[in-house]
C-alpha cells in the first residue's frame, strides 16, 4: 500500500501525475490519497499530522509524504522506516516526528538521481519513484545511503497549536492526551469539553479528542474557525488539573 500526504490540493494536476507515475512503476500496489491538504508550505503542521496518521495504517505501508517548500534546493530527500512503515520525503522535519516517536527508526538518504528530474516536483520525478521500488519490495539499497540522523529535527512532543482546519472548520491541534477535565482556550475564548457534536448545543464550541488522538476544537453544526476566528499557527493553552 502506498499512502499519498501531501499539500498538492486537489483542483490541480499534480496528484494525478503523481498517481500515473505510480501506476507506471507499482501497478499492483493499492494507492491511498490519506491527504492533499496539509497546511501549505508548513512541514511543521504536516510532521504532526503525519505522526497522527500513521498508527492507521497497517505495517508495511509506504508513506509518499510532500511538503517541499525547499525542493530544488541542496536540502536532502530520505527515506524512514518507523513504526513497522516507510515514509520517503524531503529531509525539512515533515518525517522527523513520527521518526523520533519510534525507537526502531532506520534512516537513510536517497543519494540517487533519475534522468529529468524536475526542478520543481521531486514528489512525481524522484519520492515516487523511490516509493513504489520500496512497495514492490524491491529496497533500492544502490539509491539510498544509511543516515544517523534527520538534518532538520522538530520537537516530536505535542504542539499546542492548530495544524490543521477541516472543511467543517474544525481546527485540529497538536496535542495529544488530555485529562477530560483539563481546562483549554484559544483565541481568548474557554472551550469545554465533550465527548462528541451532539453532546452539545448547536452553535457551542467544545474540545474533543478526535479519532488520531488530537485534541480537535469545533463547534456543533458550525465552524470553530469561523466563529473563533482560528488559523493554522494559533496558540492553545491547555492546563491540566491535575
Amino acid at each position: 500500500m502506498i499512502v499519498l500526504f501531501t499539500d498538492f490540493g486537489m483542483r490541480d494536476p499534480y496528484v494525478g501525475q503523481v498517481k500515473a507515475r505510480l501506476a507506471e512503476h507499482a501497478p499492483a500496489q493499492q494507492v491511498v490519497d490519506l491527504l492533499h491538504e496539509v497546511p501549505d508550505f508548513n512541514p511543521h503542521a504536516g510532521a504532526h499530522l503525519l505522526a497522527a496518521f500513521a498508527p492507521g495504517f497497517p505495517p508495511g505501508s509506504v508513506f509518499l509524504a510532500v511538503v517541499d517548500p525547499g525542493v530544488g534546493t541542496p536540502r536532502d530527500a530520505v527515506v524512514a522506516m518507523a513504526g513497522g512503515r516507510w515514509f520517503v520525503g524531503p529531509d525539512n522535519g515533515l518525517l522527523s516526528v513520527v521518526a523520533a516517536r519510534h525507537p526502531d527508526t532506520r534512516l537513510w538518504r536517497i543519494t540517487w538521481q533519475p534522468e529529468g528530474l524536475s526542478a520543481t516536483f521531486h514528489g512525481r520525478d524522484l519520492f515516487a519513484l523511490i516509493a513504489a521500488d520500496i512497495a514492490r519490495g524491491e529496497f533500492p539499497t544502490d539509491k539510498l545511503s544509511s543516515a544517523d540522523k534527520l538534518s532538520v529535527e522538530f520537537d516530536a512532543n505535542d504542539l499546542a497549536r492548530v495544524i490543521y482546519i477541516d472543511h467543517y472548520g474544525n481546527a485540529w491541534t497538536g496535542v495529544r492526551s488530555v485529562p477530560k477535565d483539563a481546562r483549554v482556550t484559544s483565541a481568548g475564548k474557554p472551550f469545554r469539553h465533550s465527548d462528541s457534536f451532539g453532546l452539545v448545543g448547536k452553535g457551542e464550541g467544545f474540545w474533543f479528542i478526535n479519532s488520531v488522538g488530537l485534541l480537535e476544537l469545533a463547534v456543533n453544526r458550525g465552524s470553530a474557525a469561523t466563529t473563533y476566528g482560528l488559523k493554522i499557527g494559533d496558540p492553545v493553552q491547555v492546563q491540566r488539573l491535575n
